[in-house]
């Protein structure tokens, strides 16, 4: 059985799943799926090619698939799909695709979006994924799995963020980051690994110790970035976790690897 408040409205041709419920004042529009067991709460707006996946919870205040705020776009239908099992707290904006980016926004499984926080046109977020109040991506953006945004942080377009990774709050993130890293400053630069989620999610002592020696060396003064690379695939060619990183390096970005402070600041 599906509870829809009196106050809602359901647009002709919205799909609902089974146990939906839809709260006080909400708008469902025509081309929004819900799949089983999704809770809007109250005041929650849903629009565009949306699809959001089983026992996702939507508190109020939430705009979730109307056009992106993208000056090139001109109407196209363009697409937002999220997973199951999503947190969308208060007041948080997810927008769906351009033509310049696929014509789809993608949201992953298990995340929590919380209060104000942002996720502009053609994103891909993976599963686990965490923004914390007032986090906001740019247009184009690449967050893998178990990634966590503070609070006020902001991402530049198409930047990528690694899995495991972490950003800290009030940076400005302009270049990406390397899988298990931790960045952050008004300009983010490279602070080491996210080594509390590391441990938090299992990795075993040798595995982290493996990722600081890999860092130390892929970051190090001597030689270029490229060469470094080199040697740490020879050193650590079984390693799945160091390879991870040699890999998001290695695939082709518009934006350089974010990178340490060096010893004079820069």
């Amino acid at each position: 059985m599906n509870k829809i408040h009196q106050t809602a409205v359901i647009e002709t041709g919205a799909e609902l799943g089974d146990g939906v419920e839809v709260g006080p004042f909400s708008v469902i529009g025509p081309n929004v799926s819900l799949s089983d067991g999704t809770k809007l709460y109250s005041h929650v707006v849903v629009s565009g090619h949306t699809e959001v996946g089983a026992n996702t919870h939507i508190f109020p205040f939430a705009s979730i698939g109307h056009q992106p705020q993208d000056l090139k776009f001109q109407g196209e239908i363009s697409n937002l799909k999220i997973g199951a099992n999503n947190i969308i707290r208060e007041h948080v904006t997810i927008n769906p695709g351009t033509e310049g980016g696929g014509l789809l926004t993608e949201i992953g499984n298990n995340c929590l979006f919380m209060v104000g926080s942002h996720v502009a046109h053609d994103c891909k977020i993976g599963n686990h994924v965490v923004l914390a109040n007032n986090a906001t991506l740019a247009g184009h953006v690449v967050l893998e799995d178990f990634v966590i945004l503070g609070g006020l942080s902001a991402v530049h377009q198409f930047v990528r963020i690694g899995r495991h990774a972490m950003v800290g709050g009030m940076s400005g993130v302009e270049q990406d980051i390397i899988p298990y890293g931790s960045a952050l400053g008004n300009r983010a630069r490279m602070s080491g690994l996210n080594i509390v989620g590391l441990k938090r999610r299992g990795f075993s002592r040798t595995e982290v110790a493996n990722l600081r020696k890999a860092y130390r060396l892929l970051f190090a003064e001597e030689g270029t970035l490229s060469e470094r690379m080199e040697d740490v695939s020879e050193m650590y060619s079984d390693n799945e976790p160091v390879m991870d990183i040699i890999a998001f390096i290695r695939k082709e970005s518009s934006r350089a690897i974010c990178q340490p402070r060096t010893a004079n600041g820069t």
